[in-house]
């Protein structure tokens, strides 16, 4: 149950950063379509307000970027696991099949 909410959760993350880019507006050029101020220097615009913006694009793509190496590596995780569980299963179904033939050879 809980990697079904991580899951949901890093999706949910994914799609509101992408959101919130999309409301940037021209990025420097003072406050975004949604509303919200963004700061003084965001609102001033010029070259800080290029300079802070694009820093911010950074930030989400970086986290976005962390996000996707996360969720990578827990498939990889739950590969491995699986891969594990198949072998003991496995080796559970060899077991049982001896004990089929032990029984046959006994009658």
């Amino acid at each position: 149950m809980s990697r079904l909410l991580r899951v949901n959760f890093r999706g949910f993350i994914t799609s509101q950063i992408r959101m919130s880019s999309d409301q940037l507006g021209e990025l420097g050029k003072g406050a975004g379509k949604g509303g919200g101020g963004g700061g003084a220097v965001r609102e001033a615009g010029g070259a800080f307000g290029k300079k802070q913006a694009a820093e911010e694009e950074r930030y989400f793509k970086r986290k976005e970027q962390e996000q996707l190496a996360a969720l990578r590596k827990h498939h990889e995780d739950e590969i491995e696991h699986h891969k594990k569980e198949i072998e003991r299963l496995q080796q559970e179904i060899d077991r049982h099949k001896g004990k089929i033939k032990k029984l046959k050879h006994d009658d």
